[in-house]
């Protein structure tokens, strides 16, 4: 939004009002005097006019371990949630960047940057999702062969992108995928009559679970991290 718009919505000033205001240099954005009213403002950047604070927004960007027997959502009737975890200031504001089902663990994204999570879990941004897979029965050639080409899936009638499989052992794999449609991976195997009995995201784009947090555990992202998406 607009500075101006944004100053006008707040203090109810009129447009002459707000390019005085701008003008007699009254406003500050990010601690910068500021006289342009096009300056493009968003929902993180600190506005202060006349010394009063009219928006101190910190954006936050965590990361979690996530346990297993806990949902992703904020609150449910029988299961504790993930979001209950997050015990900084703020936390209320936080929204899951890319859910992870009840028992399926490991690398948990949350943030109330709506702009960035949309970045980071959009099929169309071809960021891998990488995840640990152990199953019931050994994993087959001709599942891994299908995987490489798509799952036609139902009810929705669309084909997966294309999977990439790491074999680690005869009943599990490392699995990189590019979407993130409703209990994907567990669907995609079951087209082999395959259960899926172990689940673990261990990375989202460039971003990896950190290794020192046990489950239940959880950290701010570095710079580096927040930048990649």
């Amino acid at each position: 939004m607009r500075l101006d718009r944004f100053l006008n919505r707040k203090l109810r000033l009129g447009s002459k009002g707000v390019r005085l205001l701008l003008l007699e240099k009254r406003v500050s954005v990010g601690g910068v005097i500021v006289k342009d009213g096009r300056l493009e403002v968003t929902e993180f950047c600190r506005v202060v006019a006349d010394g009063e604070v009219l928006q101190d927004k910190a954006a936050l960007y965590v990361m979690l371990n996530k346990p297993v027997g806990c949902v992703s959502g904020r609150r449910d009737p029988i299961y504790p949630s993930a979001l209950e975890r997050i015990d900084i200031p703020g936390s209320d504001s936080l929204h899951t960047a890319g859910r992870l089902d009840l028992n399926t663990t490991g690398l948990l994204i949350l943030t109330n940057d709506g702009t960035w999570s949309r970045r980071l879990t959009d099929p169309r941004s071809k960021k891998p999702k990488v995840y640990r897979v152990e199953t019931s029965e050994p994993i087959s050639i001709e599942c891994e062969r299908r995987f490489a080409e798509g799952i036609h899936l139902l009810p929705e009638d669309i084909v997966t992108q294309p999977a990439g499989m790491e074999r680690l052992g005869d009943r599990e794999a490392r699995l990189t995928i590019y979407e993130g449609r409703y209990r994907q991976i567990k669907r995609m195997f079951w087209r082999f009559e395959n259960k899926v009995v172990a689940l673990h995201r261990e990375r989202m784009g460039e971003i990896a679970l950190d290794p020192a947090l046990v489950p239940g555990e959880y950290r701010l992202l570095g710079r580096e991290e927040i930048a990649s998406v």
